[in-house]
């Protein structure tokens, strides 16, 4: 595969939007990428990734994107459903702050189209039908305020996942955290509040357990649910801290939270100075079956922790750099063990001056690639064998300014985005889509075959760029087909993996 140039205009701002494709290498009968559907949307942006699902029943995937204006700022375009075979508005719903989190599907009314669970700031929490984008139930803290736990669940609602169904209903639960005062000063204490573990019922938005995090810290970090060969016990890891602020990383079980005992989970982790923030990944890196737990703190410490007695695998650490993206895993090496992917910030935000891409070998640890492209940004990569080669290659998102004076001091005046992928064999890397004068900072893409025809098909997402990074101005969502033919699953093409629960069971 190599890059070809399509040039296009697009937008109320008229950025300059261009695309190196990829390529086929094959006689497959597809010969390069082609942009099927571009949309643009002014004023509006979004710091949460596309998920997909079915809501029209047309055989194509549609595309679901928690958005909003700026933060503290209400929007008619909260939450966002964009038909995958044409990119229009299949429907929007309002928000009365930032969504920030990324959708899990799961049916509640009978329908056959997985409705949407997304979560925010102020806080937000809702389930609405897939099809129409009607409010089926929402959080409300006013209701919780007197509760001794879910009082403090009060500040954001990051993203959730499924769990076994815990009441009886025949349907999954929910489950998420809820933690961060936006009015904390950094490495203050003061108004800072213990995070909660909740799981809701799915249908009816009723808490069905709760209880705040063991060491009384905040916390950010998508808890993740998953059961061990031969086990009885649903675990959850999850974690503690921020920015500024040590944290832990702990296991638990749903037992234990359901019976409000979140005091005995089991510290795998820790960190002085800075907090878990990006939820780690499941994968077996011994070979025994378990699923081991690879994670990265705020401050780049990255810990491989074995899954069946909790010891410490390895560790590496990012000297002078942070991280608030969680790995991506495939198989990047030679052998058969999977290997982490992830880039860090170098410096300290919002003084940051550039990024650093890292590849780790899961059985050890080891650096097996680093490099220095773009600044700074929270957009976590995707993971595909683009060239069928047995090796996998990832997909990340870029921004390039001069990042070398630091955001704060110089806040950069015109940014260019760019879409890539990296070959770890020849360490090449191309640029897949490409744009001036528009920014990713949070947005992971997704990749996958959105209609089924065999194709690896890309959604990618932009913003014009103000002279704030994490200021909105209007936003790109735009569909790329490949010539790239799927062999295989995609097993990592979303937050969080395809299957949106941080769990990665392929096999090479």
């Amino acid at each position: 595969m190599f890059g070809i140039f399509i040039s296009m205009k697009i937008g109320l701002y008229l950025p300059i939007l261009t695309a190196f494709v990829l390529v086929a290498c094959s006689g497959n009968g597809r010969k390069k990428s082609e942009i099927i559907w571009s949309q643009n949307f002014p004023v509006i942006g979004s710091q949460s990734s596309p998920r997909t699902e079915d809501l029209n029943k047309d055989g194509t995937l549609d595309i679901v994107m928690g958005a909003g204006k700026n933060e503290f700022q209400e929007s008619d375009m909260g939450i966002v459903a964009f038909d995958g075979k044409t990119g229009n508005l299949l429907w929007k719903q309002h928000s009365i702050d930032q969504v920030f989190g990324s959708a899990t599907f799961c049916d509640i009314n009978g329908d056959s189209i997985g409705d949407i669970f997304i979560g925010g700031r102020s806080p937000q929490l809702k389930a609405l039908d897939g099809k129409t984008g009607a409010v089926i139930w929402t959080y409300n803290s006013d209701k919780y305020k007197d509760d001794s736990i879910l009082k403090y669940a009060r500040y954001n609602f990051n993203n959730s996942v499924l769990v076994p169904d815990q009441n009886g209903d025949g349907i999954q639960d929910l489950l998420t955290v809820n933690g961060g005062n936006a009015l904390a000063n950094p490495y203050e204490t003061r108004n800072r509040y213990p995070g909660v573990l909740i799981i809701f019922d799915c249908k009816t938005g009723n808490v069905i357990a709760a209880d705040t995090m063991p060491d009384g810290k905040e916390s950010y970090m998508t808890p993740l649910c998953f059961s061990q060969p031969g086990g009885k016990e649903l675990n959850i890891v999850f974690g503690t801290g921020g920015e500024t602020i040590s944290g832990s990383l702990y296991v638990t079980t749903v037992s234990d939270l359901k019976a409000k005992k979140l005091s005995a989970a089991k510290v795998v982790a820790t960190e002085t100075g800075h907090g878990f923030i990006a939820p780690p990944t499941l994968a077996d890196v011994t070979k025994d079956g378990y699923l081991d737990i690879i994670a990265i703190t705020h401050g780049s410490k990255a810990f491989a922790i074995d899954g069946r007695d909790h010891h410490t695998l390895w560790t590496k650490t990012f000297p002078g750099t942070e991280c608030s993206d969680n790995f991506a895993v495939g198989y990047f090496t030679d052998d058969d063990v999977p290997d982490f992917f992830t880039f860090v910030s170098k410096g300290q935000w919002p003084n940051s001056t550039g990024s650093l891409q890292v590849m780790l070998n899961g059985a050890n640890g080891n650096v097996e690639y680093e490099d220095s492209i773009g600044c700074t940004g929270f957009s976590s990569p995707v993971v595909y064998d683009l060239d069928n080669d047995g090796r996998d290659e990832v997909i990340l998102s870029v921004n390039e300014f001069d990042c070398s004076l630091g955001y704060a001091s110089t806040p950069p005046r015109e940014v260019v985005n760019k879409l890539i992928f990296i070959e770890f064999r020849k360490k090449r890397v191309e640029v897949i889509d490409e744009g001036k004068g528009v920014k990713n900072i949070f947005s992971t893409p997704w990749i996958g075959d959105l209609d089924g025809n065999g194709y690896l098909d890309i959604i990618n997402c932009q913003y014009y760029h103000h002279a704030d990074l994490l200021l909105f101005l209007g936003m790109i969502i735009k569909r790329i087909e490949t010539p790239v033919k799927i062999k295989k699953d995609v097993a990592w093409g979303a937050f969080l993996g395809s299957a949106s629960n941080g769990i990665f069971t392929q096999k090479k």
